[in-house]
């Protein structure tokens, strides 16, 4: 997997899989505990649930991409070296249980920029759809905030909030 910084976004890719939709998930409060500018990254912890949950969507032909704002950049509370330390833990963590994303965007501006990437704004989710060679009405958003489920909506995928319990907000639904 390689990464890029472009526009402002951070952004990891691989080869596009050939799967036509996808599954774009939120990483704070989502896939992760949510930590609140953390720089340690031992203190990242997958969601209960989330392996198995991602498991059961690639199992389904869903690629899998991770949609994040990482405002603390632009605020100078974070470092892109913290992006990328927090990135690559929450890959280990889920490569340990299996899973493998297809990509990661991340939006590294201050919310005062009015950038097009940060969510709400639908740049990110246009620019994984392009890369990734998927149908955005066929894929999902999910994310703990109304932000992730509006860019979701204006990007033209399905949202759903995530839950809890990861495995019950799943089934059944995509």
């Amino acid at each position: 997997m390689q990464h890029d910084i472009r526009g402002g976004v951070l952004a990891f890719t691989a080869a596009p899989p050939p799967e036509t939709r996808a599954v774009f998930l939120d990483r704070d409060g989502t896939l992760i505990e949510e930590l609140h500018y953390a720089r340690e990254v031992d203190r990242v912890r997958l969601r209960p649930g989330v392996p198995e949950a991602l498991a059961g969507l690639r199992r389904r032909g869903y690629a899998l991409a991770v949609i994040s704002n990482q405002s603390g950049v632009g605020r100078g509370i974070l470092t892109v070296d913290d992006v990328l330390g927090t990135h690559a833990r929450t890959v280990e963590l889920l490569q340990a249980a299996g899973i493998y994303l297809d990509a990661a965007y991340y939006c590294l501006h201050h919310p005062a920029d009015g950038c097009a990437c940060r969510k709400p704004g639908a740049a990110m989710l246009l620019r994984a759809r392009d890369e990734l060679q998927v149908r955005l009405e066929d894929s999902w958003m999910i994310g703990d905030k109304e932000s992730d489920l509006e860019a979701g909506r204006r990007a033209g995928c399905r949202v759903i909030a995530a839950a809890a319990d990861w495995e019950l907000a799943i089934e059944g639904q995509a």
